[in-house]
């Protein structure tokens, strides 16, 4: 069974634009060097699949920034999984963020935006649902960056591995200092069909100041 078979239950309807961005981060992805040559042969498995999981944690609606989006993981998958969820990919380095902008355009997805900056750059002028991360940091200093982003009651969802109960230990004394609501290791997606994996979810506390939210628009794909 091809990569591609196997993804279609999980892609359904957007399998065809998902395809299209396999092929991107196969191609300019790896020329500029956003995604390892050695990652090509897997990278449904280790990287689309993967990331898929994390939308049975979005709802419809929701505006979500994907906070060091790098190539586009886990945003891009979710902007495609779901149109009707508004996604922000926040990338700090030019070459990745042309990439993504280049991305976005070319898979026509009217549901997502392109911002570079850094995240504390952002804080104190968007506040959003969702922020989703994946390799950027451990959880203590990912949760800094992060946590001024949300609505209070809004989650961070950041994509761990095997060790996500340990950095989630580790990070508990910065997560009390930030004012954080509340924290746990979620299993998401299906062991059948590639998906399953380990997220850590951190609930914002009523700390932060208020801040525009983006435009939400009407995500097509």
């Amino acid at each position: 069974m091809t990569a591609t078979v196997a993804a279609a239950p999980v892609f359904g309807p957007a399998l065809a634009q998902v395809e299209a961005y396999a092929a991107l981060l196969a191609g300019p992805g790896v020329e500029r060097g956003l995604i390892g040559p050695r990652e090509t042969p897997r990278l449904w498995e280790r990287h689309l699949l993967n990331c898929a999981g994390v939308s049975d944690l979005v709802e419809d609606g929701q505006v979500v920034v994907d906070l060091g989006s790098g190539a586009g993981l886990p945003g891009l998958v979710l902007a495609i999984q779901r149109p009707e969820v508004q996604v922000v990919l926040v990338e700090p380095l030019l070459r990745r963020a042309t990439f993504l902008t280049e991305a976005v355009t070319e898979l026509g997805l009217r549901n997502t935006l392109v911002r570079r900056s850094r995240a504390e750059d952002l804080h104190g002028t968007l506040l959003v649902d969702v922020v989703t991360a994946r390799a950027v940091a451990p959880v203590d200093r990912l949760a800094g960056w992060a946590l001024p982003l949300l609505h209070p009651g809004g989650r961070l969802l950041a994509l761990k591995g095997s060790k996500a109960d340990e950095e989630l230990a580790q990070a508990q004394p910065a997560l009390k200092r930030l004012g954080a609501r509340g924290s746990s290791v979620v299993e998401v997606g299906s062991e059948d069909l590639g998906t399953q994996g380990r997220v850590v979810v951190v609930e914002a506390g009523s700390g932060a100041a208020k801040a525009p939210t983006p435009h939400r628009k009407k995500g097509r794909r």
